[in-house]
């Protein structure tokens, strides 16, 4: 059976970064023994800008996970990526009903809403239904849909910073083949490349997701039993809402990332970014170092 690692690893492809254009901003922040990164748009160049966007979709990508599997509709793909487009809504709005202020699906249980719903409207034979493996069918999808790869310096950012004995984590929107993309494109997980198992926060195991203050409340709460204040770490992301706006929030330090043009999210126009501004503008991972090494 071909796994996720597989499927990731054959059709990555090296995606470079769009300059933004961007100042970077450096000062010495002194003090810190911690840092944590968002993946999407940071450490990872995402072809569409961000983990399972409705922007990264397109009629092609379906099509072609479709056929990977074998499967056949009787109606176009269009109506398929309509109808995942709707579960997720769907699956946001139970979410938000249970009290989540930013509801963070899990993309199996979608997947699996996707094809019953296919199978109720007539799109998909029954039987056929029966024997579709969901977890593959959202991998090969999201692989054509949201292609991504390291961004540059990130490898040599994380060496760096643990041959200085920073602490590493991830706040991450992200779902369950993350980690199995981490492998196909940097050759291991997280851990080999530095990141502390135990700090590392991603939204669709926890059902919240970003910008909501959550999985940093999460990751600040695992930093001061090991006696770090918010204080003494920086986080490094690309939006300033679900990033900057969180992690300041919760009293960390913080980085923008404005490496790539399709990521970086300044939201100039939206209000709850108002008056708020990084510490640190980057627009290339290595800067980090001598800011806070």
């Amino acid at each position: 059976m071909t796994s996720a690692v597989e499927i990731f690893r054959g059709l990555a492809r090296p995606i470079e970064p769009i300059p933004t254009g961007e100042t970077p901003r450096l000062v010495r922040l002194p003090g810190i023994r911690a840092v944590l990164f968002d993946l999407y748009g940071t450490l990872l160049v995402s072809g569409s800008g961000d983990v399972g966007t409705q922007a990264a979709a397109s009629d092609a990508a379906m099509a072609e996970a479709l056929a990977a599997m074998g499967i056949q509709l009787s109606v176009p793909p269009g109506d398929a990526l309509e109808c995942l487009y709707r579960m997720i809504r769907a699956r946001h709005d139970e979410l938000r009903e249970s009290g989540r202020d930013w509801p963070e699906i899990d993309v199996r249980e979608v997947w699996s809403r996707v094809l019953d719903e296919l199978v109720k409207a007539g799109g998909l034979d029954p039987e056929a239904r029966e024997g579709i493996d969901v977890v593959r069918l959202a991998v090969e999808y999201e692989a054509r849909a949201n292609p991504a790869w390291p961004m540059p310096g990130a490898r040599e950012c994380l060496a760096a910073l643990g041959e200085h004995r920073m602490l590493l984590g991830i706040v991450s929107n992200a779902q369950f083949y993350t980690l199995e993309l981490l492998e196909a494109i940097f050759g291991c997980r997280a851990e080999p490349l530095g990141f502390n198992p135990a700090l590392q926060f991603y939204s669709y195991q926890h059902g919240w997701g970003k910008p909501s203050r959550r999985l940093f409340e999460m990751a600040a709460g695992e930093l001061s039993a090991r006696s770090i204040e918010p204080a003494a770490a920086v986080y490094v992301g690309n939006d300033m809402l679900s990033d900057i706006v969180a992690a300041r929030d919760v009293g960390f330090h913080t980085a923008l990332f404005a490496g790539d043009a399709r990521s970086l999210r300044r939201r100039a126009d939206d209000p709850r970014v108002g008056g708020v501004e990084p510490e640190l503008v980057l627009t290339q991972l290595d800067q980090l170092m001598e800011c806070i090494i």
